[in-house]
């Protein structure tokens, strides 16, 4: 069981690792679209546990492992015994006799981290507090099919030092990708992810806009205020107000230069009407794609 395959964070596949699920993302979507089923978990069972909500998260998962052949069960935290205090090495122990896999979207790291640790069966990382692995390889999935390749495009992200920014830190750089990142200060990413991205990449963090938007191919952002921040919602749209997707950050960007954003968008806050149905065929694809390169881990981590 010591070799059982857990997407935890990106941080923890290569980017051989990397490029192997978006190349079959890449084919699984071409085959839904051409009406091809490839029931490659016939008869397994996904456990999803959500502790936070989630539209795309759940649908994608859910239609997933559908169109792969298996089932998935829905657990909500209020539901199990877990969010009762029952222990996470306990719950792990008694799952992984059930199931054939665990999504898991919930606070904190450390419990996606113990539940690999003490159970028998794949673990994905549907989002923590800490990094958000899933949308960023659908992110990456989108970049390559927009700009044909990763390697040597620059992405700039803006707004809050969250998990999507963590995430993307790492999977871009992997990826061959430059990275800059615009937020105010005391907004920052983790302080040891930007010393791992200094060590093996171009990586910038700054809280000048034009100065980290220059020469992007990719603008990124997300809400000021994620889930489990809502009483700072309003301080921290005075704190974000300069840091906002719109004509004048894109006019500091390369021609073309496309827009991502991981949604729910907060239209007005950390991007403009007009940025975001601009490239609303982007970011409609990029979450479309999040059905496809989940699928993609649930081959490499299931199969």
């Amino acid at each position: 069981m010591k070799n059982t395959k857990h997407l935890l964070k990106l941080m923890d596949w290569s980017a051989q690792e990397i490029k192997e699920v978006l190349d079959t993302a890449d084919q699984l979507k071409y085959e839904k679209k051409n009406g091809v089923e490839h029931h490659l978990l016939k008869g397994k069972t996904l456990g999803m546990i959500f502790s936070k909500s989630s539209t795309r998260t759940r649908v994608s998962f859910e239609v997933g492992m559908y169109d792969l052949g298996g089932s998935a069960l829905f657990l909500s935290s209020r539901d199990l015994q877990i969010g009762r205090g029952e222990p996470v090495e306990d719950t792990a122990r008694v799952l992984s006799r059930y199931l054939d896999g665990i999504m898991i979207r919930t606070f904190d790291q450390s419990e996606v981290e113990d539940l690999a640790k003490y159970g028998s069966i794949p673990i994905i990382n549907g989002l923590t507090d800490y990094c958000h692995p899933c949308q960023v390889l659908a992110d990456l999935m989108t970049i390559r099919e927009k700009l044909g390749s990763l390697k040597g495009k620059k992405l700039c992200y803006i707004g809050d030092g969250n998990n999507m920014t963590n995430s993307l830190i790492v999977g871009c750089i992997k990826m061959g990708m430059a990275v800059s990142v615009a937020c105010p200060k005391g907004y920052e990413p983790d302080s040891e992810l930007m010393k791992w991205a200094d060590e093996n990449g171009d990586f910038l963090c700054t809280d000048d806009i034009q100065k980290a938007a220059a020469g992007a191919d990719v603008v990124y952002t997300d809400v000021w205020a994620s889930m489990g921040q809502e009483s700072e919602a309003e301080e921290r749209k005075k704190i974000f107000k300069n840091y906002q997707v719109n004509a004048q950050t894109m006019s500091y960007t390369n021609k073309n230069a496309m827009v991502l954003h991981c949604l729910p968008a907060h239209r007005e806050e950390e991007i403009t009407a007009e940025v975001f149905e601009a490239h609303a065929d982007e970011i409609f694809e990029e979450a479309e794609n999040r059905l496809h390169a989940q699928k993609a881990v649930l081959v490499k981590c299931m199969a």
